[in-house]
C-alpha cells in the first residue's frame, strides 16, 4: 500500500501545484487512500520532496533531482508497475499494472533519459516518443536493467 501511495504522490505533485501537506492529503483521500497529515508528512520525508517555485510563482512540492543517480523510489515504481514493453519504430509502448501507468511515466520523466522526448500515460499503457529507432532499443535495454536489477 505504501508503494502505491508513494507512486500516487509522485503522480499528483507532477499533475497539480500542491502547496501544503493538507492539500496533498485531500488529493490522496479523493484517490481512495485513507491518510492523515502525519502519514503525508512521513511520505514527504521518505520521498525527499522539496518545495520550489512553480510557473505561477506559488510554492509547490517537487521531487528532488539527483543528477543522473536514479533514486531507489523511481526504480521501485518501475519494478512494481512494469509488465512489458514493445516498440514501433521510435515509439516505445510500456504496459503496466492497472492504474500504475501515470506513476511509471512520472518515474521515467524523473529519471530523465535523454533519448525520451516525452511520455503519454493512460491507465495501464504508456507511449513514449523516442528520438530514433536506435535510441528506442537503447532505452528498452536501460529499462530492462533497471526493472530486473542488473
Amino acid at each position: 500500500m505504501k508503494v502505491e501511495r508513494h507512486s500516487k504522490i509522485v503522480e499528483l505533485i507532477g499533475k497539480y501545484e500542491i502547496e501544503t501537506q493538507e492539500e496533498l492529503a485531500e488529493y490522496l483521500n479523493q484517490a481512495g487512500f485513507n491518510v492523515t497529515q502525519a502519514t503525508v508528512s512521513r511520505d514527504i520525508r521518505e520521498l525527499k520532496l522539496t518545495k520550489a517555485p512553480s510557473e505561477s510563482g506559488k510554492q509547490r512540492y517537487m521531487v528532488l533531482q539527483n543528477n543522473g543517480n536514479f533514486s531507489d523510489k523511481y526504480i521501485r515504481i518501475l519494478q512494481d508497475g512494469y509488465l512489458s514493453m514493445d516498440m514501433a519504430q521510435n515509439i516505445l509502448v510500456i504496459r503496466t499494472v492497472s492504474g500504475m501507468a501515470m506513476a511509471v511515466a512520472a518515474a521515467l520523466d524523473a529519471i530523465h533519459f535523454n533519448e525520451i522526448v516525452g511520455c503519454i500515460a493512460g491507465d495501464d499503457t504508456i507511449m513514449c516518443a523516442v528520438r530514433s529507432v536506435d535510441d528506442t532499443i537503447l532505452v528498452m535495454d536501460k529499462i530492462r536493467k533497471l526493472v530486473h536489477g542488473q
